[in-house]
């Protein structure tokens, strides 16, 4: 079970790398949360047409690249000829892994249902050294996560949070639990902890907020500027 101290590390999570200094979902980055210290880099994964894993939040490509149109449509040759900003390439989750690897945690977040099997493989084939965890808002896709590795570190996400957030949690066998700045209270907090969860807090950039957030006993803040946590 979760334990409050006031004295204990939060875990510091760079949101999409440290998406605040550098293009998000990139090696640049992820590059960057690795040089300010992060615990984790916090990543979405998604599909092109031809079946690989890519790093890109929304389902089109228009807003992060310079090139138009959703991200399930490209083939990966195509999607690898996109600028991601400042001359980064949207990475594969096979390359990430491999930049990565003892350099940082990952927290991969899918953003669409059907990753879960070929992201716990590509993780396994990778031989990936230090902590991963699934994340997604799409519960039923950490439930596949679940059943693949029993082990596995999974953080479900609430948009808006249920009745009960830690039945809720034990229910879906989730060692974490990511709750959004504006719905974490000291007594949810306390709730998940007592079910055993770990709270993440997203996304949290402001640093009176991040210091209000830290009183609230997480155990992690995720932000576009992991340097103020």
């Amino acid at each position: 079970m979760a334990k409050e101290s006031p004295h204990r590390e939060v875990l510091r999570i760079g949101h999409r790398g440290a998406g605040g200094y550098r293009p998000e979902n990139t090696f640049a980055s992820i590059e960057h949360a690795i040089t300010l210290g992060c615990h984790f880099a916090e990543v979405d994964v998604r599909r092109t047409a031809d079946g690989t894993l890519v790093l890109l939040h929304d389902e089109q490509v228009d807003r992060t690249t310079n090139g138009m149109g959703f991200i399930a449509d490209f083939t990966l040759e195509e999607t690898q000829k996109l600028d991601a900003g400042s001359g980064q390439k949207v990475p594969t989750l096979e390359e990430t892994l491999a930049m990565a690897s003892g350099r940082i945690g990952l927290i991969l977040e899918f953003k669409v249902p059907g990753l879960a099997y070929d992201a716990c493989a590509t993780v396994r084939g990778s031989g990936f050294v230090g902590p991963v965890i699934y994340a997604s808002f799409l519960h039923e896709e950490l439930q596949h996560v679940r059943r693949i590795d029993p082990q596995a570190l999974t953080l479900a996400l609430f948009k808006r949070l249920p009745e009960d957030p830690g039945a809720t949690a034990l229910n879906l066998q989730a060692t974490h639990v990511g709750v959004r700045i504006d719905a974490v209270t000291k007594p949810i907090v306390q709730s998940l902890h007592d079910s055993g969860v770990m709270v993440f807090v997203y996304t949290v950039d402001k640093p009176a907020a991040i210091k209000r957030t830290k009183l609230l006993g997480v155990d992690g803040i995720i932000s576009d500027f992991p340097d103020r946590v």
